[in-house]
């Protein structure tokens, strides 16, 4: 759903090359630690019934600079759980692409099995015909969510006080998608 005019008709495709998931939270109470899923997938579908996202990542697509933590926030019951919860999923039938080019998408994010209402906001570039003839829009949406509710247990204690991971994390997707012939 689109406010006054609606800017998409059709559907439009992920495209993984030319798009990012990434989040971020803070570590030690310094600075965040960031990682992002390299294998994406999704569709937008634009029609009279307004815009409808469907969207999954690969958990096991997490990138992570080392080799021996990216195992243990991948498999571990405390992080993402990977061989029981294989995928993260989002979807939505309220998405806003205002003519400001402000951007609001509202739905369920589902991680570990555990579905949550979620609504990110940012920006929104129209459509234009790419090179080959393909027409492509892009949003950038931001969120931030508490990791609790979705079964994120870590928890370590600094020596003198505070957590050393905390619970709130910023979700980023910079996404381009391309429509499908």
């Amino acid at each position: 759903m689109t406010t006054s005019t609606q800017p998409l008709v059709g559907t439009f495709a992920i495209d993984p090359i030319h798009s990012l998931f990434q989040f971020g939270v803070k570590h030690m109470g310094v600075s965040a630690f960031r990682a992002s899923f390299e294998d994406v997938s999704g569709k937008v579908v634009a029609d009279e019934q307004g815009i409808r996202l469907d969207g999954s990542v690969r958990v096991e697509s997490l990138t992570i600079k080392q080799p021996d933590f990216r195992a243990h926030v991948l498999n571990g019951a405390d992080f993402f759980d990977a061989p029981n919860h294989p995928e993260l999923t989002f979807r939505s039938n309220d998405i806003k692409l205002r003519e400001d080019g402000t951007a609001e998408v509202a739905g369920e994010l589902t991680i570990k099995g555990i579905t949550k209402p979620f609504t990110a906001t940012g920006t929104y570039t129209p459509v234009v015909e790419a090179l080959g003839g393909q027409s492509r829009f892009g949003v950038e949406f931001e969120a931030v969510v508490d990791r609790r509710d979705w079964d994120f247990s870590f928890a370590a204690q600094l020596p003198k006080g505070g957590d050393a991971l905390a619970n709130t994390v910023k979700l980023t997707a910079n996404v381009e998608f391309v429509k499908e012939a």
